[in-house]
């Protein structure tokens, strides 16, 4: 089912939907939502003081070896395979932490020179399956064009949950994803946003059992991405926006870990030499057994910077609050 209406200014909004029809007839534009410098002196939320069942990490990191970095849990990606181009790699130094207006933020850089050798990609994963039902959200900056070098290759950018997949068609595998194509890309005509809920699948003969819905247009810019997990259904916000709905054998059924990252799907849009595409992330949020408003996320999220948290963890496997 495709619904098509139109922003104000005349932009349209295309949402392809795999299932339910959705109340986001995009009365209003979808606008950037950066926030304020965080407090100038960190403090990491211990145990005792960790709100039940949080998770929020504000990406204060000296680089991609600080200790820090996996005690907190993250584990950046080095692991050749998919997904991806095969033969490219994921490289640790693809990841970085960067000062913007006194503000920490997670940079994933990727690099391609048009084959599978000179492609590089980049993945921060928190290694534990641990989330499950609840509210998910993350500020992400997608970018449309390159950072350096020609533009037109079909990169992914993406903040996502997952259980890994045991076996071909395993019932307990979950996933539920936000890919954001600027160059098109799996039957999209241009840039576009895919809002996907995975039951399972089976790696050969590739066969994948989900419903996704697309929306046709630039999400180029700081972007609110919110996932709520509750009651049987999961909610995709972007933007205060609701843009996706999925129930059923979609509903996430094992717990699950929390992830970015920045891949190409095929070398096909590649010309020239060298290009690198850069995917900003500037914090994370997890609450554990609550369906959060997009509005309240972003409320929380600015108390416990005002309160100088840089990270917390109190979400516990099985918990409830």
């Amino acid at each position: 089912m495709t619904d098509r209406t139109l922003l104000p200014g005349g932009a349209p909004l295309a949402v392809r939907t795999g299932g339910v029809a959705l109340a986001c007839a995009a009365a209003l534009p979808l606008t950037s939502c950066a926030t304020g410098s965080p407090a100038e002196v960190e403090t990491v939320a211990g145990p005792a003081s960790a709100s039940c069942g949080l998770f929020f990490d504000d990406f204060d990191y000296g680089g991609p070896t600080d200790p820090a970095l996996g005690e907190q849990g993250w584990n950046v990606r080095s692991r050749a395979g998919g997904p991806g181009v095969p033969g490219a790699s994921w490289d640790v130094d693809n990841v970085s932490f960067t000062d913007e207006d006194g503000d920490s933020l997670l940079r994933l850089s990727s690099t391609t020179d048009g084959t599978p050798a000179g492609t590089s990609q980049a993945g921060l994963a928190f290694g534990e399956e641990k989330f499950h039902e609840g509210t998910y959200a993350a500020k992400v900056r997608f970018a449309d064009t390159p950072a350096s070098g020609q533009d037109g290759d079909t990169v992914l950018q993406t903040f996502y949950t997952i259980t890994p997949l045991a076996f071909d068609n395993d019932p307990a595998y979950s996933e539920l994803d936000v890919e954001y194509l600027p160059n098109s890309g799996w039957g999209a005509p241009a840039e576009a946003v895919y809002l996907t809920s995975h039951h399972t699948y089976q790696r050969e003969p590739w066969e994948a059992d989900n419903t996704s819905d697309v929306v046709d247009r630039s999400f180029e810019g700081w972007r609110d991405l919110v996932i709520q997990v509750d009651g049987g259904v999961v909610r995709y916000y972007v933007d205060t926006r609701l843009l996706a709905e999925h129930s059923g054998k979609y509903y996430p059924s094992s717990p699950m870990s929390i992830n970015f990252n920045q891949w190409f799907i095929d070398m096909s849009g590649h010309t020239g030499g060298p290009s690198t595409y850069v995917q900003d992330v500037d914090w994370v949020y997890h609450q554990q057994g609550e369906s959060v408003a997009p509005e309240e996320v972003d409320r929380r999220v600015g108390e416990q910077r005002d309160a100088g948290v840089s990270r917390v963890d109190g979400v516990e496997l099985g918990g409830t609050c």
